[in-house]
């Protein structure tokens, strides 16, 4: 056969990649041409995404691409959930669209329970809460802006807004779909009653295509450019859902947990089905995965904590790189200070050096001074670490599984410091990469529509033989310390907290 061309395009929340991926026949590798900051603009009113600065960007990658392989065959878009734009009956944009960690949803989950129970909620749709949810956005928008909500004609998530300027469609893909707390999964279609009982309109929601779907042809200036046969493929568009794709483990994968490490940790499972009823009390999300899987999770705030950090730490003159942090946290007291990485509070962009410290002061953990980083980058690492394992063994508990091995993939997989910290505290194989394991499962998508991969078995076996991963077992000797860490995490962090009011921050 002829090689395969794609070019992948990974928006992630902290940066954009443009990657080539070649397919031969018998392995895909991938190379970047083009990676750029992707970065909120603040306004007085509202944090917006600058997606006119992130086309620019894309359009400049792709063209790079083409240059590279002299022609491609596919294009495909991930990009991180949530988030939409609106467009007009012209097709023209409504706006700019409002980033996810922007405040204007703060208090709307109370209201919107007011209205309908937090039951009947994750009873339809399965979601875990989070202010962040498209849900809770949209009642945000209804409530400042009404007209401009009866207006709009379309709503498109963010890869689904790119795929209409490359291919003049306007289509929701399914993975990204499932993300915004606006999709019914016993009904396998948009929750429109539910959204009508919260006083949402349903008139702009979107036909939904599968992952791996063609889309047609690239359209407009752009195709005299890079070609009129260039094939638009909606990938897995969700991030999380294409990085999943991406790892090459079984794919029955009765055995592994995966965490999608970023800005954001995505921490759980791949099933076969659904698990609303049991995962409504422990406030796990059901998303759909590609050709049928659940991909039953928990969002962890992840790496945010220690970009925040970092940034912060950068505008008081004291520039690190990741790797520089990694080694100082290497260095400090272990398992010392211990807090909450999902508090609320740690959401919006800040200060976050200074929220972390308040939080320990408020759960009457050892607070690092000011001066002292690398106390408090151990403190990141080793709550999410906790964090993880917590939600792995409730996820056993809910699906009555047991664990060999957790897939670690994403960015976060290049820290080979918490990476044997995971394996220590579980006990369990840690098998780290892809790093790109969502611009991986992009292109082992583009591939499924473009008719070259046919089942979950190919794309997987596929992935395995395209993929170098590095293995970190267990050491046996760190586990008490672990196990007492990890007793005096859940005692102040339980997973299913009584009702009271959160302290700190």
């Amino acid at each position: 056969m002829s090689e395969r061309y794609l070019a992948v395009v990974d928006l992630g929340a902290e940066s954009g990649r443009v990657h080539l991926a070649r397919y031969d026949g018998r392995r895909l590798t991938l190379e970047e041409v083009h990676r750029f900051a992707n970065g909120p603009v603040a306004l007085p009113q509202h944090l917006y995404w600058n997606v006119l600065a992130l086309w620019q960007e894309v359009v400049s990658g792709l063209r790079k691409a083409r240059r590279l392989a002299g022609k491609l065959d596919s294009i495909g878009v991930d990009t991180w959930g949530v988030d939409y734009a609106l467009l007009d009956e012209r097709g023209l944009l409504l706006g700019m669209p409002v980033h996810y960690r922007d405040r204007r949803t703060e208090g709307l989950m109370e209201e919107a329970f007011t209205r309908l129970s937090r039951e009947e909620i994750y009873a339809r749709t399965g979601i875990q809460f989070m202010p962040i949810n498209t849900l809770y956005q949209l009642l945000a928008h209804q409530r400042e802006q009404p007209r401009l909500l009866e207006h709009a004609t379309h709503l498109l998530l963010m890869p689904d807004l790119f795929h209409y300027w490359l291919s003049g469609e306007r289509l929701c893909e399914y993975t990204n779909a499932t993300t915004t707390q606006c999709w019914s999964v016993p009904q396998g279609d948009w929750a429109r009653d539910l959204l009508v009982r919260l006083g949402l309109p349903v008139h702009f929601l979107p036909p939904v295509v599968a992952p791996g779907t063609p889309l047609g042809k690239l359209q407009g200036e752009l195709a005299e450019e890079l070609g009129r046969a260039v094939t638009i493929v909606a990938p897995a568009t969700h991030d999380t859902a294409a990085a999943v794709a991406g790892i090459p483990m079984p794919a029955t994968p009765h055995d592994r947990a995966y965490i999608s490490s970023g800005t954001w940790s995505l921490v759980g499972l791949e099933l076969s089905h659904p698990q609303i009823a049991q995962g409504s009390a422990s406030n796990f999300t059901n998303e759909g995965g590609v050709f049928g899987t659940v991909r039953f999770l928990r969002n962890v705030m992840g790496l945010w904590l220690l970009q925040e950090c970092r940034r912060s730490w950068q505008e008081q003159g004291q520039s690190f790189t990741y790797e520089q942090l990694f080694a100082l946290a290497a260095g400090a007291p272990a398992r010392t200070a211990l807090f909450d990485p999902d508090h609320p509070g740690f959401l919006p962009p800040g200060d976050m050096p200074t929220r972390i410290r308040q939080q320990l002061g408020a759960y009457s953990q050892p607070v690092p001074a000011v001066e002292d980083i690398p106390a408090l980058v151990r403190a990141i690492l080793d709550s999410l670490i906790l964090r993880y394992r917590q939600i792995l063994e409730l996820a056993v508990s809910i699906t009555r599984g047991a664990l060999q091995a957790i897939h670690i993939v994403g960015g976060g997989a290049q820290n080979r410091w918490l990476n044997q910290g995971l394996a220590d505290a579980t006990g369990l194989m840690v098998i780290a990469g892809p790093i790109e394991a969502t611009a991986q499962g992009n292109a082992l998508l583009q591939l499924v529509g473009l008719g070259e991969l046919h089942s979950l078995e190919e794309v997987r076996a596929l992935a395995a033989n395209s993929t170098a991963t590095e293995t970190f077992l267990p050491h046996p000797e760190q586990r008490a310390a672990w196990d007492e860490a990890y007793a005096r995490f859940t005692a102040l962090f339980p997973l299913i907290p009584p009702p009271q009011e959160q302290r700190g921050c």
